[in-house]
């Protein structure tokens, strides 16, 4: 999803091979995920409505070391994830770090995956990774240069268009019952109010599947099916 909204916007080879090797990686800090551990620590945090991302929380808690996020988390909160019957094991913690200690994991499974880039033929660059990152650290991206920053954001706005509308990684991955288009387009929209995503990416990216640029990929999220007002409501979507 990721390439053709870059092109819309004028990014060119071999910037595209790189962004698109980004994107496909994205969330490999999250190699050996169970959902249900994941699930449980997160939906439960989330209810309690306590942060869950590292910029998330640092806006709640400023006084936080930077990069201590995990750290701080198990501090105020790990007696009462016991409580939940969530035993703090190494595993758990892991998981911890899958989402609040996000940059060290992700640096630490990019590690073996540079070299098989480079055989190729593609050269790992540090934006790569910082675009990677920019969901939940947006500061990482804060003095790029334009191109590096709108790529990050067309990361950011494809990845959660495309999990806010898949059912089954919305129930392993979010703990959520029920996804809509309509949930998708509302939660770019409040990116794109935070500036985490440009006024530019997000009207490209509604052209685009108002075009159906997209519609094999999110029907695929559907499991195979869209509905007709589901079609209808990709036909008309409007930044």
């Amino acid at each position: 999803m990721c390439v053709p909204v870059a092109v819309a916007l004028g990014h060119m080879l071999p910037r595209l091979q790189q962004f698109e090797a980004a994107c496909l990686l994205h969330d490999i800090g999250r190699t050996g995920l169970d959902p249900i551990v994941f699930g449980k620590i997160w939906s439960w945090a989330k209810q309690e409505g306590i942060p869950t991302r590292p910029r998330e929380w640092r806006a709640k808690y400023p006084r936080t070391p930077y990069g201590q996020e995990s750290q701080a988390f198990l501090t105020r909160y790990g007696h009462r994830l016991t409580q939940q019957g969530v035993e703090l094991t190494p595993v758990v913690l892991d998981h911890i770090n899958m989402r609040l200690g996000f940059a060290r994991r992700l640096k630490t499974c990019l590690g073996p995956m540079k070299a098989q880039l480079k055989a190729l033929g593609i050269e790992w660059a540090p934006w790569m990774e910082r675009i990677m990152l920019y969901y939940y650290y947006p500061e990482k991206l804060q003095t790029a240069a334009k191109w590096v920053h709108q790529l990050g954001e067309i990361l950011v706005a494809c990845e959660q268009l495309e999990a806010y509308s898949n059912h089954q990684r919305g129930q392993d991955y979010y703990a959520r019952s029920e996804e809509s288009f309509q949930a998708a387009f509302t939660y770019l929209r409040k990116l794109a109010r935070q500036h985490i995503v440009s006024q530019d990416v997000l009207e490209t990216i509604c052209r685009l599947t108002r075009e159906g640029c997209f519609t094999t990929i999110l029907r695929q999220a559907r499991g195979g099916n869209l509905s007709s007002a589901e079609q209808r409501y990709l036909a008309s979507v409007a930044a």
